[in-house]
This record gives C-alpha cells, structure tokens and sequence, in this order.
C-alpha cells in the first residue's frame, strides 16, 4: 500500500479510467503533477473534477488522447482548456454530484484524494473539502491518497480509514491559500448593502471574495448569527472570535458551523484543525433545499456575472465561454427563499471591463447560461442598492433593476427595456 513517489501511487491507473479528484484547496495536486507524466503511458484518461487548484500541467496539449478533464465547476486551472475545447465542463447543480456517483450513472474507476495523517485508530480527514469526495469514496474501485502532515483535521464526513486506500503517498506541503483582497469603494458599498438586509439570528449562505468579506465586515453589531454554507473563508474569523457567530438560533446542528469546503489562508486553516465546532459534510447533505429550509432566516449570498431586466442571473458563462459553474447557486437560493424567514440575495458590481460594460443588461448575452431563473430570484443588489424582485412584474423589476445599474446605462436601459421586452418604465 505505502510507497515512495507519487508516480508509483499512480501506476495501478489503467486505460480508460475515470477518475474523481478531490478539490478546491485539498487538491492533491502532488499527485496530479505525477499524473501528468503517468498519463503519457494510459490511453483515455478522464479526470472528473470540481475548481482545482496547481493543477495547470494537466492542460498541456500533448496530453490530448491520454488524459481529458471534465469539470463540474470552471476555475483559474481549467478556464483556458474549456473555452478551447480541450476540457469539458458539466453544468450540474452541487448537490448532485454525489447522487451520479451514488446511483452508478457516473461509475468510477479511481479517487485521488489529499488526506491528512492517521491517527492512532487509522483514520486520516479529508481536511479542508468533503464536497462530493465523500460519495466517490464510497463508490470508487481503487483509492489513491497523498498523506500531507499539513492537511488538517477535520471533523464531520471527513474521515477514512488507512485499510481503504490501495495506495498511498507520505509528502509535505504547503495548501493552496486565498488571501483576503483589499477592499475598494464598490465592493464596501455592495456589503453595506448586503448587510444591511441581514438580521439578528439569521443563518448565514456566503462565499469567498470580496463582497462576502466586505458584508461580513459590516455585521460586526448583530447577535446570534449561524453558518449553514456551501464553503466559508476568513472573513467569518473575526465575528467568531467577538461572538457574533454563534449558532445559537439554528435548528439545525445547533451550535456548530456546517460546511463542506473550505479555502483562505493559513489563519483559517489552523482554526480548522481538530475543531469540533466545525463540522464538513457530504455535500448532498449539506445543499439539500430540505436540509437548508429547516434552519429559520436562512440568508443566501451569492454572486453573478450578468442579470436582464426580467431577472435571469447568468453566474457561469461570459456569453458562450464557460468561465465558473452552476455550482450550489440554486440549491442555496431555492433553499433560503423555503425556510422560514429567508432571503436569497445575488450580489455584483454593477459594471464591468472598467466601467464600460454593464452588468444588468436588457438581455442575456448570447448562450449565456441561466444559474438562477426569473421564477426564483429574489433580491439584487449592486454599489446603486437593492433591487427586490420576488412577487414582482416584469414592468416593476425592469424598473427596479434599472435603478441599481449605473448611472451613465440607465437611459439606454430604459429604452431597451421598451425595445426588447414592451416594458414602459
């Protein structure tokens, strides 16, 4: 089981192997590097995947024929190889992922997984992310783990056992980091926002970035809040520490933090590590819209490239080029606007390319995808303000979503809100 290079933990793949590959920051991208050269001897490798991280020799072209990845979510590694026809990318809700491995729609022959040490019982942690990892385990023929003494451990699905891994690596090194970004003027306008329909007790959805980070850090006088997440990152460290993060008012895994991914910097991971106030689960588990709904306040806070005027949010696609994923959008939208008291809140600066580009348009891009649809948005919100679309005409959001464009496109949109849509704003 144990040996001593990542190319030799590799040597079991056979040709026309499915492989799963754990993501985010936990990507093993030590064995992805030696995947690389292994390859080159396989024929019809695929490698499935969510947003991967040091994973950019898999790009090479002379790989074309051994190994192909397909991609459930588009990150910075993959981007390039997908608009070029090189990867392919799987528009799929999160929390369906592990149901296609689960149910044998998508067999797997192989998981490559990035594991923290064994403890005196034998089981190592999955660390960091869970996502949908925890299922292809379960379903995967052969298990292939790199063992870092830097990956921590976490609690919750994250543990297995060392008899399950058919090989393993022992290697240190550093975990991908995401430092928080400065924040400008825009993205602490949209948080003062953002926050600003926040209230005590609310369960908390939010992401990595800056306006999530810029929204957290105007909360810093409200009580009782909680955290039922797709993924977090350092931006909730300092109203754990001040008690304002509590999850006191949940119902739902009362007084924990539920997630099951998560990336920022070393400050975040060491607050992971062995803390059982944190818990990573399956993510069929923890995007289930009747696992979010029965938490009350859920507020989901999510992003997106392009709104239209009838309230269509494209969050995957710049027009035809894939450039994110559908990713746990819908199912946090659909699952806060269940639970009682909720609010599903889509959040983006109002313009693009340097302000010469809006981002509340008349109309999608062409072949823009749609990751949220008019039937289930709820609140907009740009550095203009809020725009609230739930129970809304087309006519009273065309003009609302008007007034949280910028400035200098509003005339145009008006006119093209008559143009296109009929609409009189």
């Amino acid at each position: 089981m144990r040996v001593t290079t990542a190319e030799q933990a590799l040597s079991i793949l056979q040709d026309n192997d499915t492989i799963w590959c754990q993501s985010m920051a936990a990507t093993p991208y030590y064995l992805l590097h030696a995947l690389a050269t292994v390859a080159l001897s396989r024929r019809n490798l695929t490698l499935l995947q969510l947003h991967t991280e040091h994973s950019e020799v898999l790009c090479a072209p002379e790989l074309s024929g051994h190994l192909r990845q397909r991609a459930f979510f588009v990150g910075s590694s993959t981007r390039q190889a997908v608009q070029c026809g090189l990867a392919d990318y799987v528009p799929l809700f999160l929390s369906e992922i592990p149901k296609l491995f689960r149910s044998g729609e998508q067999p797997l022959d192989a998981v490559l997984i990035q594991v923290s040490p064994p403890d005196k019982h034998g089981y190592c942690s999955l660390g960091i992310s869970v996502e949908a990892t925890r299922a292809a385990l379960q379903m995967a023929k052969r298990v292939i783990a790199w063992i870092n003494p830097l990956m921590p451990r976490t609690h919750g699905d994250s543990f297995v056992h060392l008899s399950r891994f058919d090989r393993y690596v022992e290697y240190s090194a550093p975990l991908p980091q995401h430092l928080p970004v400065p924040l400008d003027a825009i993205t602490q306008q949209i948080g003062q926002h953002v926050a600003s329909l926040i209230r005590d007790g609310d369960c908390l959805q939010l992401g990595i970035g800056a306006i999530p980070d810029a929204t957290l850090a105007c909360l810093g006088q409200h009580q009782h809040l909680g955290i039922h997440t797709e993924m977090f990152s350092d931006g909730v460290l300092p109203l754990i520490q001040t008690g304002v993060i509590n999850n006191q008012r949940k119902r739902k895994h009362r007084g924990k933090i539920v997630t099951t991914f998560a990336m920022g910097s070393q400050a975040l991971y060491n607050y992971l590590d062995d803390n059982p106030e944190v818990v990573f689960l399956d993510v069929e588990y923890t995007n289930d819209t009747a696992v979010i709904r029965q938490n009350p306040q859920v507020v989901a806070i999510n992003s997106a490239l392009q709104v239209d005027l009838s309230g269509q949010v494209c969050a995957d696609s710049l027009g035809t080029k894939i450039y994110s994923g559908v990713g746990g959008q819908m199912d946090f939208v659909r699952g806060a606007s269940l639970s009682e008291g909720g609010r599903a809140i889509i959040a983006l600066p109002a313009t693009a390319a340097g302000g010469t580009v809006s981002r509340i348009s008349s109309l999608l891009a062409p072949g823009a995808g749609v990751v949220t649809t008019r039937a289930h948005v709820n609140y907009i919100v740009t550095e203009y303000g809020i725009a609230q679309l739930r129970g809304k005409s087309l006519t009273e959001r065309a003009k609302a979503l008007i007034n949280i464009a910028a400035p200098a496109f509003q005339e145009r949109l008006a006119q093209q809100a008559w143009d296109d849509w009929r609409l009189n704003v």
